[in-house]
């Protein structure tokens, strides 16, 4: 117990919290290191794994050591009902970049521009690796790593590529920005290569993004009703973008 407890510590605080099972799930599933993996009732563990993800059940038996209760709380901030952490190793920003970089694209790119709600940003994470997007880009000041987002993401971050960027670094393709002026989107069928723009929960698109969207996309909406929640209006953009992909 004394080494992964060490380890724990050691790499605390620079590695990516992975708080609960199916974030380590996740993360496993997509490639992840993970140094260091604990759980208050190992057997318990396995057990879920062998129910709800046989797949990576005995990777994950390599990978845990059980600690008392005790010391998984401690170790955590906010300990999760699985009662099983894991500490993972941040992908590199530069291999990110240069996946978000590469064309042509298979996938639209998820740009949120200035988020400010880190739950809000971790199921939009979520919905970008369901729908198999090339990636989630923020601009501004909030961590799309933050430990909550990640929880919110449910270990997802893996799936894709996920990154802080500044607004010149925003990927190339043209760009699609999500504001309640622009055309319906039912009538625009959405490229693979499309960077799909977002705007803030609470002011809606910087002026920079708004000047370089190429199209103005609305999303459908009953009159009076001021706005949907972010994550609902990515997922709705991306099954937009999906529908394009079905056989006709």
């Amino acid at each position: 117990m004394t080494a992964p407890v060490t380890t724990w510590h050691r790499l605390a605080g620079t590695a990516v919290l992975l708080d609960g099972f199916h974030a380590l799930k996740h993360a496993v599933r997509f490639g992840a290191e993970v140094p260091v993996a604990v759980a208050a009732d190992r057997e318990a563990a396995l057990a879920l794994a062998g129910e709800l993800a046989p797949d990576v059940r005995d990777r994950l038996a390599a990978l845990l050591t059980e600690v008392p209760e005790d010391t998984y709380r401690s170790l955590v901030p906010r300990p999760h009902p699985t009662a099983v952490a894991a500490l993972a190793v941040r992908p590199s920003r530069a291999a990110n970049l240069q996946r978000l970089a590469e064309r042509p694209r298979t996938a639209p790119v998820v740009l949120l521009d200035q988020p400010r709600n880190l739950g809000n940003a971790g199921a939009v994470i979520r919905l970008a690796a369901g729908f198999g997007a090339t990636g989630v880009v923020t601009t501004g000041t909030l961590d799309p790593w933050h430990p909550t987002v990640v929880r919110g993401g449910a270990g997802l971050h893996f799936a894709t590529a996920v990154e802080r960027v500044t607004e010149d670094e925003i990927p190339q393709g043209p760009l699609f920005a999500l504001d309640p002026e622009g055309d319906d989107i039912r009538a625009v069928k959405l490229p693979d290569d499309a960077v799909l723009a977002f705007g803030s929960e609470r002011s809606g698109l910087s002026q920079v993004v708004r000047a370089r969207a190429d199209h103005l996309l609305s999303l459908p909406m009953r009159p009076q009703v001021s706005s949907y929640n972010l994550a609902t209006s990515v997922g709705m953009t991306l099954y937009h973008w999906s529908l394009g992909q079905l056989p006709s």
